[in-house]
């Protein structure tokens, strides 16, 4: 239980990524916050099943972070915050000059701010027990870009740019900033997309998967959910302390292309 007494935050981690790093920080000994802007009696209950699982303390926090003051509330709320992992994120995917303006400023809010706003909060806490890690969940497109995707791709990049900053800031206080770029991950919504595109390709599960959703993968295999996590627990442990301002790509060799 190497993180047993530290607690971490998970912003959007009611399902998917987010939910695997919770529980995977869980399995670490974790106290897990989850959060997500729904408030639903399964959101509390799905932190009560974490915390039965792995024998630790797990609460679920509702926050819109499209709101940085929401953002920030739940940090405070959260009654200490040793680990921070920034994972919140939406997509719309649309050409520069058709791209609805609102949808421009939420996935700007959501995917990038919110990461300012909770780091922000969290910092004090970090520097005062001298101890912390920062974790952005960024992504492949993060580090590249592809058509039609412009306020994520912009999203993405401006938060490994934060990462950065946040790093030298902090450096040599015993906290830590880094980000986390995975690829294709096999999620329950990328899941569900599986056997549309088996319809429309007329493919198997695997040709699709392979010859379709992963072109951009070289391995031609997801990540996990379990590995985005393992890679969190890593970041979080002693042999990481030295890692910092930096990102670690979970893509399958997508970024190496």
């Amino acid at each position: 239980m190497q993180l047993k007494g530290k607690t971490a935050v998970v912003t959007g981690s009611n399902s998917g990524i987010g939910l695997g790093v919770a529980r995977e920080l869980a399995r670490a000994g974790a106290t897990v916050i989850l959060n997500s802007f729904s408030d639903r009696p399964e959101d509390h209950e799905l932190a009560a099943s974490i915390g039965k699982e792995f024998g630790v303390q797990a609460r679920y926090i509702q926050a819109d972070m499209s709101n940085g003051e929401a953002c920030r509330a739940l940090i405070e709320k959260s009654g200490g915050c040793d680990i921070l992992v920034n994972n919140a994120g939406i997509q719309h995917v649309a050409g520069i000059d058709e791209f609805p303006v609102d949808k421009w400023d939420a996935i700007l809010a959501i995917n990038l701010s919110s990461a300012f706003h909770t780091t922000a909060a969290a910092l004090p806490g970090m520097k005062a027990k001298g101890w912390g890690r920062v974790i952005n969940v960024a992504s492949a497109h993060g580090l590249t870009a592809s058509p039609f995707k412009s306020a994520y791709v912009a999203a993405k990049h401006g938060v490994v740019g934060l990462t950065k900053v946040t790093a030298l800031e902090v450096a040599g206080q015993g906290i830590t900033a880094n980000a986390i770029c995975p690829g294709y991950v096999l999620t329950p919504l990328v899941e569900a997309q599986i056997p549309d595109q088996m319809k429309v390709h007329n493919m198997d599960r695997d040709t699709v998967i392979r010859e379709v959703m992963l072109t951009r993968q070289p391995s031609r295999q997801f990540a996990t959910v379990e590995q985005i996590g393992g890679t969190a627990v890593f970041l979080s442990s002693d042999a990481a302390a030295q890692i910092t301002g930096t990102t670690i790509s979970v893509d399958g060799g997508w970024t190496a292309l």
